[in-house]
């Protein structure tokens, strides 16, 4: 089914845009229709490379009567409410994980776009990346029975990429829970495909420079007594690409020669201003900003190493396929290569705004996630087992 393209306005032009970038150049469902940002050179690169309107707040952004949806990449802090905003204006959302700091500000922000009757999408959530989907489905062909394990880890230079000094303070949404966790839980969520109940977990926080979490480690239980263990760590030190093929999280080819660029980058840096204003430089409108090169993804999308066990397999789900492990036999479901790197998520915002088809990011299943990422940390500071009590069933 064909659907016309949706125009969308972008709420924020900072790392989580360039990020998307890349999709929204090469999906031809999506024309790039406006956008607000508080920084000026942002606002008159984006009107320079797409002709289209800009202004400084979301306020404005969302008056405007062309747009279909907006896409809510501000920091953060601001997530509820931006949504907010745009639902009152009749937008659908998709905004960026994690979905908000609290609860109450999901339930606000559920709130508005039910008020309004608009799509409220989550992400991107790697549990939208096409190897985790194939094996979801693998799982639910039945050939392999029931999920009992998962095991999912991640070692990245997450910590001293350059950083806004209230990323640093986990209060203020920084670290490594609030960034990353949202990533691993809503992966191993989607493979379980059953209700989280209960969660322990240990965190990370070893550098006094960077005193927020760099590192987390959880056990979760769910109702079908299947359990997952995930476990980050963002010390930039060993990187798990190199049990990936040295394929990256954003499905390129990275180089093992690169290892410990970030920490020498991050060392030039003097002060906390200097670290911020290097991270803006370095996003859309930035003095070393670096558009998307051309061409297609060459591989899809991942979060780290991640395997499933079955009844009768394991399932290792892989930037370019899936290897199965049976019973009897060893074999390799490959996955073609994408022509637009994270279309998953337009199939999702397309199938929601122009089909009508309910999406399964929705922002009930995003509040799931985040009430888990909030028992990491109060399981940390009061050494004990968290249940959970929120969140529709994956499987749905």
């Amino acid at each position: 089914m064909s659907f016309s393209p949706l125009r969308l306005g972008v709420a924020g032009l900072g790392r989580a845009f360039s990020l998307m970038l890349p999709t929204f150049l090469r999906d031809p469902r999506i024309v790039l229709a406006a956008a607000c940002d508080p920084r000026s050179a942002a606002r008159e690169q984006f009107a320079r490379d797409f002709g289209a309107a800009v202004h400084a707040d979301i306020e404005a952004l969302a008056a405007d009567p062309s747009l279909d949806a907006i896409y809510v990449a501000s920091p953060h802090q601001f997530h509820a409410r931006h949504t907010e905003i745009a639902a009152a204006h009749g937008k659908h959302v998709l905004v960026e994980k994690p979905m908000a700091l609290a609860l109450e500000e999901c339930d606000r922000m559920i709130a508005a776009c039910d008020r309004a009757g608009v799509h409220l999408i989550v992400g991107h959530c790697h549990s939208f990346d096409m190897p985790y989907l194939k094996t979801r489905e693998l799982i639910d062909s039945g050939e392999f029975g029931g999920v009992r394990m998962i095991h999912a880890l991640n070692y990245t230079d997450y910590l001293y990429r350059p950083r806004r000094p209230e990323e640093l303070v986990t209060a203020e949404g920084g670290g490594a829970v609030f960034s990353q966790a949202a990533h691993q839980v809503d992966i191993v969520r989607l493979l379980a495909g059953s209700r989280p109940v209960r969660l322990r977990a240990a965190l990370g926080n070893w550098d006094p420079r960077r005193a927020t979490e760099g590192a987390y480690s959880a056990m979760l239980w769910f109702e079908s007594g299947a359990y997952a263990s995930l476990s980050y760590n963002g010390y930039a030190h060993f990187d798990s690409d190199e049990w990936t093929n040295w394929l990256g999280e954003m499905g390129n080819r990275k180089s093992p020669d690169d290892y410990g660029a970030a920490r020498r980058k991050l060392a030039a840096v003097d002060s906390p201003d200097a670290e911020a204003r290097a991270k803006a430089d370095g996003t859309y409108g930035g003095a070393s900003y670096k558009p998307p090169e051309s061409g297609e993804a060459r591989s899809y999308q991942h979060f780290g190493p991640i395997i499933v066990s079955c009844d009768h397999a394991d399932l290792r789900p892989l930037p370019d396929g899936i290897a199965v492990y049976g019973d009897d036999a060893k074999r390799w479901i490959p996955l073609d290569k994408p022509a637009v790197p994270r279309h998953e998520v337009i199939d999702e915002l397309a199938s929601a705004v122009r089909g009508g088809t309910p999406p399964r990011h929705d922002g009930r299943w995003a509040r799931a996630t985040l009430e888990i990422c909030l028992a990491m940390l109060r399981s940390a500071a009061s050494q004990q087992d968290i249940g959970l009590t929120e969140g529709p069933s994956p499987s749905r």
